[in-house]
């Protein structure tokens, strides 16, 4: 197997973390990608049109995008448990939209500060999407004790999506105003799945 990998994309560290916590990230070749915002990855357009990591290859030369699909497919492979069954199934795959769509939020704002032209650049644009930032932290701070002594897609995603606030902005204080979140995030964040892919620029 192999994925098209940037050391620094939340959504690749998502599908990797979830390959270490089912054992086949020993399995998954990286391929090192270039592919940005702005200048896809022509390498990657071939197979995926959308030209963006993570792309994944299956054995059998299956191509697989997003990262939502590929750690479901991970998850099948390896007959895990990241995606439950029953009533636990949807308050799941809830968390893991909530926080990929923070992720995305936290993205966007990003390449407005970092990659727009500075005379260009809309401060509501930014501000917009670091509310949706905000907002899903104040759920996920209700939520807090759902998510302790679980380790499945919705904790994973999570756990990435506060990884990369760390990561990206770290002067935002999330900690701040959400202790019950911080809490279970210090011990989820020590999980080897967690240290073993810890973004780096």
């Amino acid at each position: 197997m192999k994925i098209h990998f940037s050391p620094a994309s939340p959504f690749v560290r998502k599908c990797m973390a979830a390959a270490h916590e089912l054992g086949l990230a020993d399995r998954i070749e990286r391929l090192p990608s270039a592919a940005g915002p702005v200048d896809r990855d022509a390498s990657i357009i071939v197979s995926n049109p959308l030209g963006q990591v993570p792309t994944f290859f299956t054995d059998d030369g299956q191509v697989l995008y997003d990262s939502r699909v590929i750690c479901e497919y991970l998850d099948d492979l390896a007959q895990g448990s990241l995606f439950p069954r029953g009533q636990t199934r949807w308050r799941t795959l809830t968390e893991h939209a909530l926080a990929d769509g923070m992720l995305g939020a936290a993205l966007l704002a990003r390449y407005e500060t970092a990659l727009r032209p500075e005379a260009l650049r809309w401060d509501a644009w930014y501000e917009g999407q670091m509310g949706k930032v905000r907002d899903g932290l104040r759920q996920l701070e209700t939520r807090a004790a759902d998510l302790h002594g679980r380790v499945d897609i919705g904790t994973l995603a999570v756990g990435c999506a506060l990884g990369y606030l760390d990561f990206r902005y770290p002067a935002f204080d999330w900690r701040g105003g959400h202790p019950a979140l911080a809490r279970w995030f210090e011990t989820f964040n020590q999980r080897p799945s967690m240290q073993a892919t810890l973004p780096h620029a």
